[in-house]
């Protein structure tokens, strides 16, 4: 009888064991460059659903574009920017340290790579060019000369006109519009503008702003060309 009973344990000893090896076989090994994480509280506010993660063993709190997302759930991601001593005038909640993460995925690649391609914060330009034909505000210029004549206007006022492509806000404590207006310099057509202003995807708007060249703010977040801190105001 002993004999007997020490037979199954072994048995099913055995099978628990294989078992684990072949989950552990099927496991999938994230790409180079990329993290996954638990999440271990959400809350959404504004644009944005704020994280309170999990990564070996390490907690952190990571903003990413709205996601429906429940506790326990991995999320994967790469490209990623850290803001210390954030505070969030919506959550009216300080972060000692967050991280603003755009390329967000419930998924591993490929689908995170194809995020990525969208991610208006890479260098370069990936948005989608929008057949559309913009005339310039009075005294100013259109997107194509402000491209072209980039190394002249840096650091000096310009004004332009253009429709809203893309929005993200809430950033480095200011919001992030693309614009385009139908005009193009050498293949590049989208123009990156920073302000406190509110301008919905969509909207035709007249930007006022100063030009700042080769913006680094690290992590792969780089831009030859931007309208820094401009006002706003939507075209009627």
């Amino acid at each position: 009888m002993f004999l007997r009973n020490l037979l199954i344990v072994f048995s099913v000893s055995v099978l628990l064991f294989a078992g684990c090896k072949k989950e552990e076989k099927n496991i999938q090994p994230l790409p180079e460059g990329y993290h996954a994480a638990k999440v271990l509280e959400h809350m959404n506010a504004s644009n944005y659903t704020y994280l309170r993660v999990e990564e070996n063993d390490k907690e952190y709190w990571m903003a990413v574009p709205q996601l429906p997302v429940e506790v326990d759930e991995m999320v994967y991601y790469s490209k990623s920017m850290e803001m210390k001593n954030f505070h969030s005038e919506t959550l009216k909640k300080d972060f000692p340290s967050i991280l603003f993460v755009q390329d967000i995925s419930k998924t591993i690649a490929p689908a995170n790579q194809n995020a990525m391609g969208n991610n208006p914060h890479v260098k370069g330009i990936t948005l989608q060019k929008e057949e559309i034909s913009i005339e310039p505000a009075a005294g100013g210029k259109t997107v194509a000369q402000i491209l072209e004549q980039k190394e002249t206007l840096n650091g000096k006022p310009v004004t332009v006109k253009g429709k809203v492509t893309k929005f993200n806000g809430g950033i480095l404590d200011k919001n992030w519009i693309h614009i385009q207006d139908g005009t193009n310099a050498n293949g590049e057509f989208d123009l990156l503008v920073t302000s406190k202003d509110i301008a919905q995807v969509g909207d035709i708007i007249i930007v006022k702003g100063k030009v700042a060249l080769n913006k680094d703010f690290g992590a792969g977040y780089s831009y030859k060309i931007l309208i820094e801190d401009a006002s706003i105001s939507v075209s009627k």
